[in-house]
């Protein structure tokens, strides 16, 4: 159905689906559905009862196939489990169909690589849904960065039971690091960190350091294991320094106040109440725009690459650390 970018610029409905309608991809198909000159043609899942309750719920049809849209639509949200990126996201692509693909891009660096290059070599729009850029709160925080030295991330929150195919890096992470890394205008020179099983095989609590070629140093820490949920990213630049919680959706800055020569140093504080806009909302509206006007993503493909990378030496930097601990501490002996 894809006929290319001349075809989308045109005012007649987009022909949409969505791949995979769990918790995440429920979401996708309603607000497609709601979305003017779009037209929500199906959603797909291997549970065929789950596929036509979102149907009925989202007034279109349902298969459990997952690539029955393959010839149906223009583009599609692919919201299937990670391990299963690679397989729908290229047979789509392939066939030219636009695809907005959920994060993590992949399960490793190969496949991601697999899925840009399908993209580019299909000449189809591949947006990665790194959910936070579209956070209202991380707009106002990147547009009053200036020259970040010091990034503190903290993502920490209760266990529930979605999301456990991935470790906590995949899971909560990323976000932060892709956030990170579309601060810091440098290239990463060294990463390092600490993490555990908890409730899960995988890692559920995990710390890493992210050292870059300016100077730049940032810490992330990310937890689905913690009573407290937490969402909170500051950063300290010499002018001053930016806080920005997102559960709270306050932007809090703190910089020194003008001030004559030998008077008392003064701090100026001052708070932000960030517009409180739903950032799936603006993530799929964002990739309706980029087909219509065939601009770039703000997350592309290679950006997901970039995110994905990192994560994976973090995990790398883990299983390196875990790999020296012995199995049964002689401090802990009786």
């Amino acid at each position: 159905m894809a006929e290319g970018a001349d075809r989308l610029s045109h005012s007649h409905p987009l022909k949409v689906g969505v791949v995979g309608v769990g918790y995440l991809g429920r979401f996708h198909a309603l607000i497609y559905a709601r979305l003017e000159q779009v037209e929500l043609v199906g959603v797909c899942d291997t549970d065929p009862e789950r596929a036509a309750g979102i149907a009925a719920e989202a007034g279109c049809a349902a298969w459990d196939d997952p690539f029955a849209l393959i010839g149906r639509v223009d583009a599609v949200s692919i919201a299937v489990p990670t391990r299963a990126h690679h397989a729908v996201a290229c047979a789509y692509l392939e066939q030219g169909i636009h695809v907005l693909l959920e994060k993590p891009l992949a399960v490793d660096a190969q496949e991601g690589a697999e899925i840009v290059r399908a993209a580019e070599q299909h000449d189809a729009v591949l947006q990665v849904g790194h959910l936070e850029r579209f956070n209202a709160g991380v707009m106002a925080l990147a547009a009053r960065i200036d020259a970040p030295r010091y990034i503190e991330a903290q993502r920490m929150g209760g266990f529930v039971e979605r999301a456990t195919d991935v470790d906590v890096v995949a899971d909560l992470m990323i976000h932060d690091i892709d956030i990170i890394l579309a601060l810091v205008d440098a290239d990463l020179i060294d990463v390092r960190a600490v993490g555990t099983p908890v409730l899960t095989p995988r890692v559920d609590i995990a710390s890493a350091r992210l050292e870059f070629s300016n100077g730049t140093v940032a810490n992330a820490v990310a937890s689905r294991v913690s009573d407290k949920k937490t969402r909170r990213i500051r950063v300290f630049q010499p002018r001053g320094y930016l806080s920005l919680d997102f559960i709270g959706q306050t932007l809090d800055s703190a910089a020194p106040a003008q001030s004559g020569e030998g008077q008392r140093r003064e701090i100026q504080r001052s708070r932000v109440m960030v517009e409180l806009v739903q950032p799936l909302d603006r993530e799929i509206e964002a990739f309706i725009q980029c087909l219509r006007t065939q601009e770039r993503p703000l997350v592309d493909g290679h950006t997901g690459l970039r995110a994905l990378e990192v994560a994976l030496q973090v995990q790398a930097s883990i299983a390196s650390q875990q790999s020296a601990l012995p199995t049964h501490p002689d401090h802990l002996r009786g």
